[in-house]
C-alpha cells in the first residue's frame, strides 16, 4: 500500500528543464505540495530540499524522478542515494524515463536482480554523459580562448578625464595620491587602472 506520493526535481546550470520535470511528475499524480526541487550550480551540490524530502519519506511511500541522474552527480552518489531511499528508508522509486527502474515491480529475486543490473548500467551511463559534457565544455572554452574570445564581464570604461589626470601624474605635476583622490579611488586601484591603460595604449 502506497502511503504518500512524492516527486523530486533537480535543475542545474547544465540542464535547465525544471518545467518539463514538473509537468511529467504532475502527470503521475504528484500533488504540488509534495514536489521538492533543488537548484544548484556546478560547484555547489548542497540539496536542502532533497534532504528535507528524505526526512519525510516513510516505508511504502513512492518517489517519482524524471531520470536517474536527478539522484546524484556521479555513479557513486546515484548508487548511495538509491540504497538510502530503497533500503534504509524503505520507499519505492519510479524513474520515468527508465520504466525498468520501478521498485514496485519485480519484488522477487529475479526482479531485484534485473532492477539492480539496470541501475548499475544507467548510473554508469549518467556518469559518463556528465563527464563528456564537461569535456566538451572545456574543449569549447579552450577553442574560444584560442580565437581570442574573452569571458567574464566586459571591462568598465575609464572614468571621465582619466587620461588627462594620468598624464598629469606621469608628468609629475600631481602626486599619485592626488590623482587617486580626484576619482575617490584607493591609490592601488588608480595605479592598477593606470598600468592597464598604459599596456593597452
Amino acid at each position: 500500500m502506497i502511503l504518500i506520493v512524492y516527486g523530486y526535481i533537480r535543475v542545474s546550470s547544465m540542464d535547465q528543464n525544471e518545467e518539463r520535470q514538473r509537468i511529467a511528475l504532475r502527470g503521475k499524480g504528484v500533488p504540488e505540495r509534495n514536489l521538492y526541487m533543488d537548484k544548484q550550480s556546478g560547484k555547489d551540490f548542497e540539496r536542502p530540499r532533497h534532504k528535507r524530502l528524505v526526512k519525510r519519506l516513510r516505508a511504502g511511500d513512492l518517489l517519482y524522478i524524471q531520470s536517474i541522474d536527478r539522484l546524484g552527480r556521479n555513479y557513486r552518489e546515484i548508487q548511495e542515494q538509491w540504497r538510502l531511499l530503497t533500503q534504509e528508508k524503505g520507499a519505492d522509486i519510479c524513474v520515468l524515463d527508465m520504466p525498468l527502474l520501478d521498485t514496485r515491480n519485480g519484488k522477487d529475486l529475479m526482479g531485484t536482480f534485473i532492477a539492480d543490473l539496470v541501475l548499475q548500467i544507467s548510473s554508469f551511463v549518467a556518469h559518463s554523459e556528465r563527464e563528456n559534457i564537461r569535456k566538451r565544455q572545456a574543449e569549447g572554452i579552450a577553442a574560444a580562448k584560442a580565437r581570442g574570445v574573452r569571458f567574464g564581464r566586459p571591462p568598465r570604461p575609464l572614468p571621465e578625464n582619466f587620461i588627462a589626470v594620468h598624464k598629469a601624474w606621469r608628468g609629475k605635476k600631481i602626486a599619485l595620491r592626488q590623482a587617486a583622490e580626484a576619482y575617490g579611488m584607493p591609490v592601488g586601484t588608480f595605479y592598477a587602472k593606470a598600468v592597464k591603460y598604459e599596456k593597452g595604449a
